[in-house]
């Protein structure tokens, strides 16, 4: 694309919006500004391409195409049939999968169609054999009724959430949470590691339908090959959530044992994050799941979003170039060389650092909690999230911990030396920050007190870093 016509597109599309509504073009561009200026260091972000960004743009989204290829519910699909085929091509060859499931429109949603595939598969079938039947229409109503119950007395073992699962993953307050019985599997305590004997152990007791593995607050590999053969000990069917580290899978940095799409019998993963496409999902797995899987829409997600499939066609496109493994190895080295300047400054790490793209600071270091925390980087031009960490004294609301990830500064080319940089200006504004106090006197998990010059000169001092890297440089907005 010529270097002015990005600049064109984008300051085109905000004059069309802004003869509509101007306030909403103001918060695009606002948000454009915003991110250009400010560390992004949330893990589970990331920076899409322009042209992954102009794909979502466009008469696609006018389109219902309930079902799949070549399987629709709607006439007039022949184009939406197109961009499917090509997402999914694409995602086959970029993992080594046989199958591709592209329609999800986010991580849960891709979850939700994998467990659903499972029960399908594992539960549904059988009864409708037993039954006689070839569709669950034709199931008594007697029969239906023990389907029913059959479907929601599975089991599901999966990471605990302090130790880095996911809430998707058979947590209460989720969906997931309320279709299955679930139990955790979580770290060593001294290590922080995943320790794949009292994993088996758990799973020996507990025999789940399904084992989950994956991760969004875990900041090391996990060995597939071994969670399959616990998986195939028990009679579960093995899931993994690759959603954090998909970027990682598919530029070739994990591979082997380490590799998910080989061992497991359906991957999920999203498009975004490590990915660098757009918000939305996808679904692997083998033949054996595939027409299940292809049931997602309509079993539990509504009409596919064409114009997000679109994009999703050009990021995974886009991730197939060679460039992209040395992009993905590159946000590996910046996140360990992340980890090695805050250890030096004192900090304290969950696993006493990575091996993937995620860092996870124990901030009760600087006597903060992770919320305090959150806020005071934000006050100094730095974007992350506080998390839970293994054991955490103060809860999921307030946590005692700060996520942060490498996969955004890595795709500006920031590089290891403006990660020591970083990690100074993290160290800097945690030292300074103190816990503040309640209406009663009392210490707050909330209020935080930091000198709002230093502060503003760490925000300075972040934007200063970004410079030599800017966001987006062929667009200009005016």
């Amino acid at each position: 694309m010529p270097r002015n016509a990005e600049s064109t597109a984008f300051r085109s599309a905000l004059e069309v919006i802004r003869g509509v509504e101007p306030r909403v073009a103001d918060a695009i561009g606002a948000e454009l500004a915003d991110q250009r200026e400010s560390l992004k260091l949330i893990a589970s972000e990331n920076y899409a391409s322009p042209a992954t960004l102009l794909a979502m743009g466009n008469w696609f989204s006018d389109k219902y195409a309930e079902g799949t290829i070549g399987r629709r519910f709607y006439a007039g699909c022949q184009n939406v049939d197109t961009v499917e085929a090509l997402a999914a091509e694409h995602a086959r060859e970029l993992f080594g999968a046989s199958h591709a499931y592209v329609q999800p429109h986010s991580g849960i949603d891709a979850n939700l169609v994998a467990f659903w595939a499972i029960l399908a598969d594992r539960v549904e079938a059988p009864a409708l054999q037993r039954a006689q039947a070839r569709h669950v229409n034709d199931l008594t109503e007697a029969d239906w009724f023990a389907l029913r119950r059959e479907l929601g007395d599975q089991r599901m073992l999966g990471m605990s959430l302090d130790a880095g699962g996911h809430l998707t993953h058979g947590f209460r307050p989720n969906i997931s949470g309320k279709m299955f019985d679930q139990r955790s599997y979580g770290t060593d305590p001294a290590t922080g590691l995943v320790d794949y004997d009292r994993v088996a152990e758990a799973a020996r007791e507990f025999r789940p339908l399904v084992l989950v593995a994956g991760y969004s607050a875990y900041p090391r590999k996990i060995n597939f090959r071994i969670m399959r053969e616990i998986a195939d000990s028990v009679g579960a069917t093995f899931m993994v959530d690759m959603a954090h580290f998909a970027g990682l899978v598919a530029g070739k940095v994990f591979t082997g044992d380490f590799d998910p799409v080989p061992h497991a019998h359906i991957v999920t993963s999203t498009t975004h994050k490590s990915l660098r496409g757009p918000r939305g999902g996808l679904v692997l797995c083998g033949p054996e799941l595939a027409d299940q899987v292809d049931r997602g829409c309509p079993m539990v997600l509504g009409g596919p979003l064409p114009h997000v499939m679109a994009a999703k066609a050009v990021a995974l496109a886009e991730a197939r170039r060679p460039d992209f493994a040395g992009y993905a190895r590159q946000i590996v080295d910046n996140a360990q060389a992340l980890a090695e300047g805050l250890l030096r400054r004192g900090a304290k790490l969950v696993t006493g650092g990575t091996d993937n793209h995620l860092v996870l600071i124990d901030v009760t270091g600087y006597g903060l909690t992770g919320r305090q925390a959150e806020q005071a980087l934000l006050d100094s031009g730095i974007v992350t999230n506080r998390n839970a960490v293994p054991q955490d004294p103060n809860g999921a609301w307030y946590t005692s911990g700060i996520r942060i990830g490498t996969p955004a500064l890595t795709t500006r080319g920031l590089g290891t030396a403006e990660m020591d940089t970083t990690a100074e200006l993290i160290h800097t504004v945690l030292s300074q920050t103190s816990a503040g106090v309640g209406p009663d006197g009392s210490a707050s998990k909330a209020k935080y007190v930091l000198d709002p010059a230093l502060a503003d000169k760490v925000s300075r001092q972040a934007s200063e870093l970004l410079t030599g890297f800017p966001l987006y440089p062929d667009v200009e907005l005016g």
